[in-house]
């Protein structure tokens, strides 16, 4: 595919059966300030080939998928300017325009399933948000993990959003929920969102047998590994609701509305938790690649 640019090393890890991981590019465009982002981007990378696999950064450069970085590709999200987020919608003009973009959740799924990639390491995915009942505002990585086969790895769903709405709409998808390392369902900055865990599996190597066999079966879609952040960077549930609800507060008194939403609402979390929403962010998704890294080395050969 003329749209498609796969990194010499990625290529031969897939051609050979290794370990590979993708992982997103919004969080180095749009996720965290310069020069954390690019920081932040490149030692995931190394926790995951300390783990014995392949990192796959992806994002979209002159409008060509890349999959699989280089450190200097990285710097240049890192610092560029007007690089678009990119999801499923956003493809095509993208392609057709020549433009640079980071891809979303659901973009990054897109792009390591045309890669032939299978697990994926994020921070948190998106979901159902706050009122959708009156507003319909549900994000599409839902949907990305309906129908795309890539099981992917986070610290669950963005705090910010209706945590028990969006893991109604993902069991009505038929979407397959794993928490691992805790008895309660993470809520991104927090070990607990106070919803006991459907299943808990701790053990990557059993988490790469489900997905074999979701596989076999030929059930179709994703998976969604849930890892609690680790306990001394968490945020308590308590306190980061009572933040969030001031955020939202001033987000409806500005009128923000739409995919404005999540970034104003990060930006916000930050400045009142003096910065340490960002720490937490940064820790929780090294330790999401490391058992991403895990996971996906039990799907060798």
């Amino acid at each position: 595919m003329k749209y498609l640019d796969i990194k010499p090393e990625v290529k031969e890890a897939l051609e050979q059966g290794k370990a590979v991981v993708a992982l997103e590019s919004t969080i180095i465009a749009h996720g965290m300030p310069y020069p954390k982002n690019v920081e932040t981007a490149l030692a995931v990378e190394e926790v995951i080939r300390k783990n014995g696999a392949v990192p796959a950064t992806i994002a979209i450069i002159d409008g060509v998928i890349k999959v699989g970085l280089t450190p200097e590709e990285i710097e240049y999200l890192g610092t560029a300017k007007g690089v678009l987020k990119v999801s499923r919608r956003d493809f095509p003009v993208v392609m057709a325009k020549k433009m640079d973009g980071a891809t979303t959740v659901a973009g990054t799924m897109m792009a390591a399933a045309m890669a032939g990639i299978k697990v994926f390491v994020t921070g948190g995915i998106g979901g159902v948000h706050r009122g959708a009942g009156e507003t319909h505002d549900i994000s599409a990585d839902l949907e990305e993990l309906k129908h795309t086969n890539v099981t992917v790895v986070c610290a669950g769903v963005k705090s910010i959003l209706d945590i028990a709405g969006t893991l109604e709409y993902l069991e009505t998808k038929g979407v397959p929920v794993v928490t691992c390392g805790g008895d309660y369902f993470p809520a991104f900055y927090s070990r607990s969102s106070g919803i006991p865990a459907e299943l808990r599996e701790d053990d990557p190597k059993v988490i790469a047998d489900m997905i074999k066999a979701k596989d076999e079966l030929g059930l179709g879609g994703g998976m969604l590994v849930a890892c609690p952040v680790p306990e001394d960077d968490e945020i308590p549930f308590e306190k980061m609701d009572g933040v969030i609800n001031e955020a939202l507060k001033e987000c409806e008194e500005q009128g923000i509305k739409g995919k404005r939403i999540t970034p104003f609402m990060l930006s916000k979390v930050k400045d009142l938790t003096e910065g340490a929403s960002l720490e937490a962010n940064i820790k929780l998704v090294l330790h999401n690649a490391e058992v991403g890294a895990k996971i996906a080395c039990g799907l060798e050969g």
